[in-house]
């Protein structure tokens, strides 16, 4: 080979090389997880117990959770990291749900219980799930608080959590109680009890490059902000959810249906968002005229087709109504009065003008766009309003629930292990939003092994968690049914159906 050959070839061999090097070095960095939702029923039977007959209580959501199918929480905002080459994951969510039940005659509750800020963490075969706790100890009543407690184990299956892809994606992963989750559980369950399985999204992002140091150089200051005065505002938003138990109405057995947005609305997971807010306001007198963007429009089954759009908030002695424009066969009209709030806690710092979660109450002609469902009076989603007075004020950020996740999650169905396969392995399903995620398949041997060893350990987890169910249930009485027909939509929650055996056990990684 002549030397310029030579001399070619082996710089097309240096620079391939060089860029292998390269995608390997990039490959094998720890990546960010942002962005994403983990969905946990916590304890079907507990959510029963305490909707039901004997503990004649209830449950809230707290910061920005929501509720998806019959039962399950949804909790929202991914953040950690993420390693393709070992398949070490690490995850934290936001939100939280309250329990409260047995109560007495002085209105406190015997049964007191938070659980938020759920965060995985995956490694080798296995994993745990840790979560901020507050509980009221059964018997005793002393309250303790918890910050990251290891409250669940995590079985994997056997699966490869390795892999180079946009994001993680696990579905119905096992959860047993650990010694110190039932501790922190307040006594109503044993170690080892069987919890309904976790399902989670994450998505993952490149790795930020490293930021070169720099030393700040002399320039023209920077103009200081503008102050916050009365007239025409910069920007803002309004978050409402409409009302937790319709929207499980909505996705239910009974309607069947969905909801859509459209305009720039958008869905926070217990609440949308309705943006791009134009108005004005009076210092003052302390008043807030503004309209904002967006439309929503929920429709199912039995004649459902309700549509809200031109949202508008007006604030004035305190007070506040929220109005929307109206499509439905109830009702049809501009500018409706759909819910009042109270707004004394409407507060102003940094340009930015808040009122957050302020309970809301159903005006007479709303009731009437919901066909009666509600009656006028009738509490509603809480009402957040966020304002910018100047250019640099920012609003806050909506929950974050990934890329991949619908608008209008639809109640989970049962779907039998393995059935969905390919001549390259099953893929994963997502069955509580209703369809594929999409994500790449696993090797078959790899995958179907998996897959059995999954199911197997599921399966097993079944049996104790019927066993366990009546032997470790709240008060030593048998968790109550809780269940509500939709449309009748007790405050207590949505009736609690625990995963059938024929639910799909189908963790996987998405991988390139």
């Amino acid at each position: 080979m002549p030397a310029r050959s030579r001399a070619l070839a082996a710089a097309v061999c240096a620079a391939v090389l060089g860029a292998l090097l390269t995608a390997t070095a990039a490959h094998a960095a720890s990546r960010t997880v942002q962005g994403g939702r983990l969905d946990w029923g916590i304890k079907s039977s507990f959510q029963s117990y305490v909707t039901g007959p004997i503990a004649k209580g209830s449950y809230s959501l707290t910061a920005g959770a929501a509720t998806v199918g019959a039962s399950q929480f949804r909790f929202h905002s991914a953040t950690g990291s993420y390693d393709g080459d070992t398949g070490a994951f690490a995850a934290s969510y936001s939100g939280g749900v309250h329990f409260v039940g047995h109560r007495r005659s002085n209105g406190a509750y015997e049964l007191d219980l938070t659980i938020s800020r759920p965060t995985v963490r995956l490694s080798g075969g296995g994993g745990t799930l840790y979560v901020d706790i507050t509980s009221k100890a059964k018997g005793t009543g002393e309250v303790t608080t918890s910050a990251q407690v290891p409250f669940a184990t995590l079985l994997l299956g056997g699966i490869d959590m390795k892999g180079g892809g946009t994001a993680v994606r696990l579905d119905n992963l096992p959860a047993t109680l650990t010694s110190q989750g039932a501790k922190s559980f307040a006594g109503y369950y044993t170690a080892g009890t069987a919890l309904d399985p976790v399902s989670l999204e994450a998505d993952v992002r490149a790795a930020a490059s490293p930021r070169p140091s720099s030393t700040p150089t002399a320039g023209p200051a920077k103009s200081p902000a503008k102050k916050a005065t009365s007239g025409a505002i910069e920007d803002g938003a309004v978050d409402w959810g409409v009302r937790r138990t319709f929207r499980e109405y909505v996705t239910g057995s009974v309607a069947d249906g969905k909801w859509t947005l459209t305009g720039g609305a958008r869905d926070g997971g217990a609440l949308f968002r309705f943006p791009a807010g134009e108005g004005a306001y009076d210092k003052k007198k302390r008043a807030l005229t503004v309209a904002f963007e967006g439309a929503l429009r929920f429709t199912g089954r039995q004649g459902l087709d309700l549509r809200l759009s031109g949202l508008r908030v007006t604030v004035a002695v305190g007070a506040g109504t929220l109005y929307a424009d109206l499509a439905s066969a109830e009702l049809t009209g501009k500018k409706v009065p759909l819910v009042t709030f109270a707004a004394r806690g409407m507060t102003s710092k940094d340009g930015l003008l808040q009122l957050a979660e302020a309970r809301s109450e159903l005006t007479a002609r709303g009731a009437k766009a919901f066909g009666g469902m509600y009656r006028a009076g009738t509490e509603m989603d809480p009402v957040t309003l966020s304002i910018a007075l100047t250019d640099d004020a920012r609003l806050p950020a909506l929950p974050d629930l990934g890329d991949s996740v619908s608008a209008s999650p639809a109640p989970r169905t049962s779907r039998t292990a393995g059935a969905k396969k390919s001549a390259a392995g099953p893929k994963s399903e997502n069955t509580a939003n209703g369809g594929s995620l999409g994500a790449s398949v696993l090797p078959a041997g790899l995958a179907a092994a998996a897959l059995l060893a999954a199911a197997a350990a599921f399966v097993a987890v079944r049996g104790r968690r019927k066993r366990s169910a009546q032997a470790h249930a709240p008060g030593s009485t048998a968790p109550g049914s809780g269940s509500t027909a939709p449309g009748t939509e007790a405050e207590s929650g949505p009736a609690s159906t625990p995963p059938s055996a024929s639910t799909s056990v189908s963790p996987s990684v998405d991988k390139d």
